[in-house]
């Protein structure tokens, strides 16, 4: 698995640790209501965190959640609230970090579809049962998460036609282990599970990698035939897009600086 140099961990030590420093002490959601908190831009943890800002919270909002690390690290904030699994990987590549052991909300994630395309969400929802039954979305997350990284990867049938044409994928590739880059390559498990649909369907698969908080918005345009980037079911997203059938089930967690 790549480290996370490629998400600018790098650079932590770089940042000044003296602009902006935060001084709460947050050890439970309890705390949230005094913290000042680091969320990625139109995530979920940016639509929950913004729950505690009636209450005196301060949500700081980043492109990416390696920049929401580097802000914690570096004194700026108090917490980061970000996806379980991606928040593993920057907990095992940075010193001094740690996941509070409570979640902070549970979610779904899913593929999002211009709302009206129910052509392509009933290919895309057959498809994934197939893939499903069959095992390979499993072999795909074990792949990525768990005991046997590596073991499973994912590989298109030599005899597949694509000539239905190509989808694009919008994706924001700053998630590991969903999206991120391996050089000039996006990998990850949101990556592959789109490639075994494309294989299903007969179709090329194509990878638009943009911010996060432009991915609805790709969608809905027709820049990209969907969504995918470890992206939750929400009331508020369902009022733009749809959504397909869930692939994976995570949380919201939360990361602190260690003792």
């Amino acid at each position: 698995m790549k480290k996370l140099t490629a998400l600018a961990l790098g650079t932590v030590m770089a940042v000044s640790m003296t602009a902006g420093v935060s001084a709460a002490t947050v050890e439970s959601k309890d705390d949230l209501k005094n913290a000042t908190i680091g969320v990625q831009l139109g995530t979920t943890g940016d639509i929950e965190a913004s729950e505690y800002e009636k209450d005196g919270a301060t949500v700081k909002r980043y492109s990416k959640g390696s920049e929401a690390i580097q802000a914690l690290l570096a004194g700026q904030i108090d917490c980061v609230i970000i996806d379980s699994q991606p928040a593993q990987k920057f907990v095992e590549n940075a010193d001094g970090l740690k996941i509070l052991d409570e979640p902070f909300v549970e979610e779904e994630y899913a593929i999002c579809l211009k709302k009206g395309n129910d052509e392509l969400l009933d290919k895309i929802n057959g498809a994934l049962e197939e893939l499903k039954e069959d095992g390979t979305v499993d072999d795909i997350m074990n792949n990525y998460i768990g005991d046997n990284i590596g073991e499973t990867p994912y590989e298109s049938p030599e005899d597949v036609d694509r000539s239905n044409g190509t989808l694009i994928m919008a994706t924001n590739a700053e998630f590991e282990p969903y999206e991120y880059r391996e050089g000039d390559a996006i990998v990850g498990i949101d990556a592959d599970i789109a490639q075994a649909i494309c294989d299903k369907l007969g179709y090329e698969l194509e990878i638009d990698d943009m911010e996060f908080d432009a991915i609805l918005a790709a969608v809905q345009s027709g820049k990209a035939d969907f969504g995918a980037a470890g992206m939750t079911v929400t009331e508020d997203r369902l009022e733009s897009v749809d959504f397909t059938d869930t692939y994976a089930n995570a949380s919201q967690v939360i990361i602190v600086k260690a003792d």
